[in-house]
């Protein structure tokens, strides 16, 4: 079965700064893989700014955004989180995090002043990034003996995958990885090589 293993995501991490009536807005986005990593951002940021009145943000995770969450952490309901993450839906953009932190200037903006403020800075945030497309990678690790190698490197070079941590003795070891479209592929034509096994360790 075909699928889509390929997302777009910001290639490092980026920021933005929005000002209305005496408010600033400062918008920090990243490329994240997990929940752990999103939770570390925003532990971080708090950290840095700690007067700071609000720390909205959104994020999305999988292909598809399958993983997402908006939050507007004290501000009145659907004027902080979700005009961050419908500006992530409009870019296009998963696997990543976008944090604005708002210092307040003393004039309340209203609903609507906050819905735009909170957007424009994730729009500047975004537009002052890059955005890359990416693919999901699958990494295996192989265990192979030492005549069985030559099949295994033949292998990975036809199909253009890297290796690392290799050992090359009487009993060889290798972490490969591999797009996760042609991971089944390419391990079950792996593990057809006498004395070759494969195990899946994780998805980046």
């Amino acid at each position: 079965m075909l699928f889509d293993d390929t997302y777009k995501t910001l290639e490092s991490p980026s920021e933005g700064l929005y000002r209305d009536r005496g408010s600033k807005f400062l918008a920090f986005g990243f490329s994240v893989a997990t929940q752990q990593e999103i939770a570390e951002h925003l532990h971080k940021l708090r950290k840095e700014h700690p007067s700071a009145n609000h720390h909205c943000y959104a994020w999305r995770l999988g292909v598809a955004g399958e993983a997402h969450r908006a939050n507007d952490d004290g501000e009145p309901s659907g004027s902080g989180g979700k005009p961050i993450y419908n500006q992530l839906l409009s870019a296009g953009i998963t696997n990543v995090l976008v944090v604005v932190v708002r210092y307040f200037g003393g004039t309340l903006l209203g609903v609507p002043g906050l819905i735009n403020a909170y957007k424009s800075a994730t729009i500047e945030c975004i537009a002052n990034g890059k955005v890359v497309e990416k693919h999901i990678m699958e990494l295996y690790h192989l265990e192979f003996s030492y005549e069985s190698m030559p099949a295994v490197m033949k292998l990975l070079k036809d199909h253009d995958l890297k290796h690392s941590n290799q050992k090359f003795e009487l009993e060889c070891e290798l972490e490969f990885a591999v797009r996760k479209s042609e991971a089944d592929s390419v391990t079950t034509a792996l593990q057809a090589i006498p004395t070759v096994k494969a195990k899946w360790l994780r998805t980046n």
